[in-house]
């Protein structure tokens, strides 16, 4: 064999690993239902960054809710986001919202990553993913990577708006307070 023919070979794989891990993606996100605009925010519960349970059905009538999933503590991307959450804390609560991040994380993780950056919201972990997929969040960058997906709900738990994005991590936080000032 010449170079040039091993090289083609390699590129061959490549493209064939890349289509086989795309259908494999689109098969696993259509088998997930997906939770989207007009939607009614189904019914969780899981563990907080405290490690007391989190039942969502306790605030829901209560207030309005940005969920935000998000791929990992601590890691770039997502301490930027949550920092900013944390930063625009004031004006969610103005607008009666409660903001809500969720993760795959444990809870001590999460406890670590709230002390560490001063997170005042609630963390959820949700080993497992099992509401990670019950929303129907994709994975990104060929399903390596854990999707980061906001959803803003109002009072009757409806979903008025979704975002995702996995590089405008500071946008979650914006469109979600530019949705709810709407809202009012």
């Amino acid at each position: 064999m010449t170079k040039h023919m091993k090289k083609g070979h390699y590129l061959i794989l490549l493209a064939l690993f890349m289509v086989i891990t795309g259908i494999a993606q689109f098969n696993q996100n259509n088998d997930m239902k997906k939770i989207k605009t007009g939607s009614k925010v189904p019914p969780f519960a899981l563990k907080d960054q405290y490690g007391n349970v989190f039942d969502i059905q306790t605030v829901i009538g209560k207030k309005n809710l940005v969920i935000y999933f998000y791929p990992k503590d601590d890691s770039p991307g997502c301490t930027k986001e949550a920092c900013y959450f944390r930063d625009q804390y004031e004006d969610f609560t103005r607008v009666d919202a409660l903001i809500i991040g969720i993760s795959g994380q444990s809870v001590e993780s999460h406890l670590k990553f709230a002390e560490k950056h001063g997170l005042t919201f609630i963390l959820l972990s949700d080993k497992g993913n099992k509401v990670r997929k019950q929303f129907g969040v994709p994975k990104d960058f060929f399903g390596v990577l854990p999707g980061r997906v906001t959803y803003v709900v109002d009072k009757t738990a409806t979903v008025v708006y979704v975002f995702n994005s996995q590089t405008k991590a500071t946008m979650h936080v914006d469109e979600a307070l530019r949705i709810l000032r709407e809202l009012k």
